[in-house]
Parts: C-alpha cells; sequence; structure tokens
C-alpha cells in the first residue's frame, strides 16, 4: 500500500447557539434581547490541538460560551452587530495567537402584550414575522460586518407571472400572467469597511433596509421571482449608503390551482394546493459598482436557506 501524506486544512472551532436572554431592568419598563450567538476562533498556532492534542492555546469553548453571557451584562447589547465586534475584539486583542474568528448572532424579537389598551411594561408575546441575522469576520486582519434577515415569509395573491420560458419534451409547466408568488426570503448584506468604521445604527439601519425589501417585494409587478430578487437588493444599495452587497436566497413556495372541476365547482385562481417540495430556489447577489470585493467576508457564512 503506497504511503498517504495528509495535512490539517481550514478549520475553527467554539462554542455554537449560546441563547443569551438580556432583560433590562433600569426602569420599570423593560426591555428585552433575545439572541442565539455562535462563537468560533481561527489561529495557525492551534494546529497542535488537532495534530497532537496539546491544548495549550485552545481557549475552551466553555470560556467563549461564559464570555459571552458575560458580556450581555458588563457591556449589554445597543445592537447585535456592536455585540459580535466586541466579542472578536476580545478574543483576537486579548489572545494573541487567535488570529481571527467567526461570530454569528440570531435576534428574535419580542412585542409587549397589551393590557387594558395599552403596552405591558414586562410582559412579551414572541413576534414571528422574520429573524436578524448578522455575522463578525475577523480574517487576515481585516473585520468584516453582515447584517441580515432569515423566515421572512411573503405572499403577493396577484401581480405575478410566469411566462416565455423554453419548453423541450419533459416541460409540463403551464404558462400564467396572474399566480401567487411565495418566498420565504434570506437576505445577507455586507456594510462597507468605511461605514463601519465611521459608526452604523444597525438597528435603524435593519428597520429601513426591511422596509425596503418589503415595500419591492410588494409593489414589483413580477415577471419572475429573480426580476423581484434584483429589485430588493438594488433599491436596498441604493437607498442605503453604508452597503456593499447583498446577498439572497428565495424558495419558491408553489400554490397551486386546486382542480375543483371534478365536483362541478368554478375555481377562478381562489383556492390553492400549498406545496413547499420540491421548491425553486433563487439565489442572487446585488453589488454595489466599485465597492471592493470581498470574498473573505463571507467564508463559512451560511448564505442559502
Amino acid at each position: 500500500m503506497a504511503e498517504v501524506s495528509v495535512s490539517l486544512g481550514a478549520n475553527k472551532y467554539g462554542k455554537a447557539e449560546n441563547r443569551v436572554v438580556r432583560i433590562v431592568r433600569d426602569t420599570p419598563r423593560h426591555e428585552i434581547i433575545d439572541l442565539n450567538v455562535t462563537s468560533q476562533l481561527r489561529g495557525a498556532a492551534l494546529v497542535d490541538s488537532y495534530l497532537s492534542g496539546d491544548n495549550s492555546l485552545v481557549v475552551a469553548t466553555d470560556t467563549q460560551k461564559n464570555t459571552i453571557f458575560a458580556f450581555a451584562k458588563e457591556y449589554g447589547v445597543s445592537s447585535v452587530e456592536e455585540f459580535l465586534l466586541q466579542l472578536s475584539k476580545h478574543f483576537v486583542e486579548g489572545f494573541e495567537w487567535i488570529e481571527g474568528g467567526l461570530w454569528q448572532a440570531e435576534q428574535y424579537d419580542w412585542e409587549r402584550i397589551t393590557v387594558g389598551g395599552k403596552p405591558h411594561d414586562h410582559s412579551f408575546v414572541r413576534k414571528g414575522q422574520a429573524t436578524r441575522l448578522a455575522t463578525v469576520q475577523v480574517i487576515e486582519g481585516a473585520t468584516h460586518v453582515t447584517g441580515g434577515v432569515k423566515d421572512l415569509v411573503v405572499l403577493k395573491s396577484t401581480g405575478s407571472e410566469f411566462h416565455g420560458f423554453p419548453r423541450d419534451r419533459y416541460t409540463s409547466l403551464v404558462e400564467t400572467d396572474d399566480r401567487i408568488m411565495s418566498t420565504s426570503v434570506t437576505g445577507r448584506w455586507r456594510f462597507l469597511p468605511e461605514a463601519v468604521a465611521a459608526g452604523i445604527d444597525y438597528n435603524a439601519l435593519y428597520d429601513k433596509i426591511l422596509g425596503i425589501l418589503l415595500e419591492q417585494f410588494a409593489s414589483v409587478h413580477s415577471l419572475a421571482l429573480q426580476q423581484t430578487l434584483f429589485a430588493m437588493g438594488k433599491v436596498a444599495i441604493e437607498q442605503c449608503p453604508e452597503l456593499a452587497e447583498v446577498k439572497f436566497a428565495m424558495p419558491n413556495i408553489h400554490h397551486f390551482v386546486y382542480n375543483l372541476e371534478q365536483f362541478g365547482i368554478d375555481n377562478p385562481n381562489e383556492v390553492f394546493h400549498a406545496d413547499d417540495r420540491p421548491y425553486g430556489l433563487i439565489e442572487g447577489t446585488i453589488v454595489r459598482d466599485g465597492a471592493d470585493p470581498a470574498p473573505e467576508a463571507w467564508l463559512d457564512v451560511p448564505t442559502s436557506v
């Protein structure tokens, strides 16, 4: 048997999915920040932990977990992006052999329960519209920040067409000039490094971008989901000078007109069968012309569904 040589490739390690709930109790009217945080570290000096089990430079995953919870108390969470930036600086600047890493978070929104017509001070109900996303990537001495959203389920009951596509012996899809279009948007946007350095109101910008995405989905008369995807990213970049690029993954949530003719019932595009799989998966990136590319910003960041 021939001798085989192997070496260690790309690697990182850390503590995944730390569920952090921070209650701000400074006044009788409480605030809630609900996060799911993952911390992973990289460094060439860590190779011995893989090759020989030498843990002398391994910042334990439990230490990473404890740091996340401690920072939630000591520094608070002004925005999820700023929180991840604080974590990245702590590990990269505090441990000289840690060269970088990837810090990711999901943020879950809550709204106040209404009691007697007024929002309650300390009782909340979980909002189900979407989940906010953020990452901080430190790699090769550079810091990259992205924001995003997932599980943004949207539907328009008209204003969507699909026709003019090639046909062959395997094509069965009927062309239509009036269909339901529905998708679950996963979108991630990269902030320009100079905007990050200057300071960004990440919370306000998230709300603005989300509003743009929803408005474009609703207002564009769509000939294809690809067309809508591009319009959403284009307008977000046009109206938000902090953005370098936007990536989308949009699965088609198909709605098929149900055949009621077999029962003698007319169905003029009113009753549908929602079919969640298999599904068309539309992906695309919209880039600000002139912005420097940063493929390393997306290393190991999940950008699909």
